[in-house]
């Protein structure tokens, strides 16, 4: 079950989404306000770089002022706005391929409250995060912070049910034994 902060977030895009429809130009600001850090986050967990990421979340909120109607028709605007800014970051990553590539890990900085950045253990949940397949971690990201379902991560990443959850179950096994031997290290050291 969904908690009452995505809820509302889906359904303040929903509404941002359905007054663009209209010709509410002033929707996309609030839009902005509502899903750009969210987005971010997201799309730099696919990118693996902050400013690819913000390129991303630019390049998807353009689409939408271009195309309203598409976020406004969609049957769940949330996760196809998130699957949008995902399109868009694979597109930067496919662009820049050549010059790195996509396994490079997150910058640490990439993550809301600064207070959390001082965190010892915060830091080396996202070390262990940044370890992670691209494709593992874009799916601990929705699951955990955008708390989607399995079938909606299936619809914003393009693959099945299945493959969703089997690639969340691989994760947080990586993640369990990386964090286990950062334990044993903070114990024996």
């Amino acid at each position: 079950m969904k908690d009452g902060r995505l809820a509302r977030i889906s359904r303040e895009v929903a509404a941002c989404a359905r007054e663009l429809g209209r010709g509410d130009g002033a929707a996309l600001a609030r839009l902005y306000d509502v899903a750009a850090k969210r987005l971010l986050r997201y799309a730099e967990t696919v990118t693996r770089n902050r400013e690819d990421a913000e390129d991303a979340v630019q390049a998807a909120l353009v689409r939408v002022a271009e195309r309203p109607r598409y976020l406004a028709n969609a049957r769940h605007p949330w996760p196809y706005f998130l699957q949008m800014t995902r399109n868009e970051a694979i597109r930067i990553v496919e662009k820049k391929r050549p010059l790195r590539t996509i396994s490079a890990p997150l910058e640490v900085a990439s993550f809301d409250d600064p207070t959390i950045e001082r965190d010892e253990r915060n830091r080396r949940v996202r070390e262990a995060l940044n370890r992670l397949p691209p494709e593992q971690a874009e799916v601990v990201i929705l699951k955990l912070w955008e708390q989607m379902t399995f079938l909606e991560i299936g619809v914003v990443l393009g693959e099945s049910a299945n493959t969703a959850a089997s690639r969340y179950r691989y994760a947080l096994l990586k993640l369990s034994r990386s964090l286990q031997k950062v334990s044993g290290e903070v114990r024996h050291g």
